[in-house]
């Protein structure tokens, strides 16, 4: 049990934390929230694809080079505007040394858990600058390393955490100081068993964070960001997209899946775990308030929200030996289940399945079938892949329960190919798979008729 309730954990983001302008403006976020006690914090904005990049390996010295210098820019103009930062400046020169020793083995021998060593270098380096931000205003704070408070097992590159040991860790290192001090530690990044830094994949800061608020038992969870909370669609692909006050946990958690950016798909796990209400909102412009997600939302519209998933790879697998028999699907999951493909959509027919799969790597790539799960498929059907497309997800309440639901949605798409369509397996969601070039004007459509 934690003694020290109520208190809460913030988040801030990249961008939160990539200039001394944006630092400073989460910094007084903390100091308007005197229950914040806990601090989860991203790589300065930019790092972490420069880092990314030098992990991939790269054999041009002076490129490496490149690459390094412009790292080094990125913290060295937040260190200059600070006082006093002798320390902090040691330390940073430490990582940066170390990041370029990565980088030199990663151009000759790159590996999966070397690039986790390297792209956590991100959050280890603007951690220190960000505590010494904090003290240097009069704040009382402490840095704490997550390698030894967030366990997961060795999957490097999108590692799973395990919340009994985190907790234990916790509550063992992390609450003796949160009763004295701030406390700022790293989001995205963990370590195994043998002590072996691990990744949570990107944007597992959020993870982070909610980790470590159901770890101290937090009473809120804060997530900071460049945006003022949850909107009705991207407002960059619809001008009209409105802010949602209030969502619930299984809004947010269909939203996050289908592709909204605000949150990642496992921050809400933990918190639903803890039943800790979850905030997002704009560090820049915290007046503006933000879009509380909790159990239970005080209203639960039929249409909540459109949700946009891109790159995404459908398969189609076709035979007459489905009709009328028993186990096709079976043999069918068994092969996905041993190359460790994930499926996301599915319909069915007599003879036929199409499929979506699962968007498991961290870089935004179309997900693959592997060659050699294609020809153990092709053993049974037809195998048709399918890339360029994309999911569209409406979200709301109460969906497949509501008579006429979908006859709204589907007028406005009557002109729109419809390349697969799932609905009644949620409450919560209507799924279409469109080509990739029709996505914008599908998503555009729905909300112009639906919360325009």
């Amino acid at each position: 049990m934690n003694p020290l309730s109520p208190i809460s954990v913030a988040k801030f983001g990249g961008t939160s934390v990539g200039t001394i302008h944006a630092m400073r403006q989460s910094a007084d976020v903390i100091e308007q929230n005197p229950q914040t006690r806990l601090v989860v914090i991203s790589a300065c904005s930019g790092v972490t694809n420069h880092l990314v990049a030098l992990a991939q390996g790269i054999d041009d010295p002076q490129a490496r080079q490149d690459k390094l210098a412009a790292i080094t820019t990125i913290h060295q103009t937040i260190l200059t505007q600070l006082p006093d930062c002798q320390n902090t400046q040691a330390e940073v020169d430490h990582w940066h040394l170390t990041i370029a020793e990565y980088a030199d083995t990663a151009a000759s021998a790159p590996s999966t858990a070397l690039t986790d060593a390297l792209v956590a270098c991100g959050e280890l380096i603007s951690t220190h600058i960000f505590t010494h931000l904090l003290n240097s205003r009069g704040v009382a704070t402490v840095r704490a390393d997550a390698r030894e408070l967030l366990r997961t097992d060795s999957q490097f590159g999108s590692a799973q955490p395990d919340p009994q040991q985190t907790k234990a860790q916790c509550q063992d290192q992390l609450l003796p100081h949160l009763a004295t001090h701030l406390v700022v530690t790293q989001g995205f990044i963990g370590a195994d068993a043998a002590g072996q830094t691990t990744t949570l994949g990107r944007g597992g800061s959020d993870y982070s964070a909610a980790l470590f608020a159901e770890a101290i038992e937090a009473k809120s969870l804060a997530i900071w960001t460049d945006v003022p909370g949850i909107y009705t669609t991207d407002p960059r692909i619809a001008s009209q997209a409105r802010p949602i006050g209030e969502i619930s946990f299984s809004e947010a958690s269909e939203m996050a899946t289908f592709g909204a950016k605000i949150l990642h798909p496992s921050t809400l796990v933990p918190a639903v775990r803890q039943h800790i209400p979850v905030f997002v909102g704009a560090a820049r412009a915290p007046e503006q308030g933000g879009t509380w997600i909790r159990e239970q939302a005080h209203s639960a519209p039929l249409f909540r929200a459109v949700a946009l998933r891109r790159n995404q790879t459908m398969v189609t697998l076709t035979s007459l030996n489905m009709f009328h028999t028993y186990g096709f699907l079976a043999k069918v999951f068994e092969i996905l289940a041993r190359f460790e493909i994930s499926v996301d959509l599915i319909t069915t027919s007599e003879v036929s399945v199409a499929l979506t799969l699962d968007q498991t790597n961290t870089q935004g790539d179309a997900p693959q079938l592997p060659d050699a799960a294609v020809d153990e498929l092709s053993q049974l059907c037809h195998v048709d892949v399918c890339k360029q497309l994309a999911v569209v997800a409406l979200i709301g309440n109460a969906m497949n329960q509501t008579p006429g639901a979908t006859a709204s949605v589907f007028n406005a798409l009557e002109q729109t190919k419809l390349r697969m369509i799932c609905y009644g397996a949620s409450n919560h969601n209507v799924c279409v798979v469109v080509d990739e070039y029709d996505a914008t004007d599908v998503v555009q459509r729905l909300h112009a008729d639906l919360f325009e």
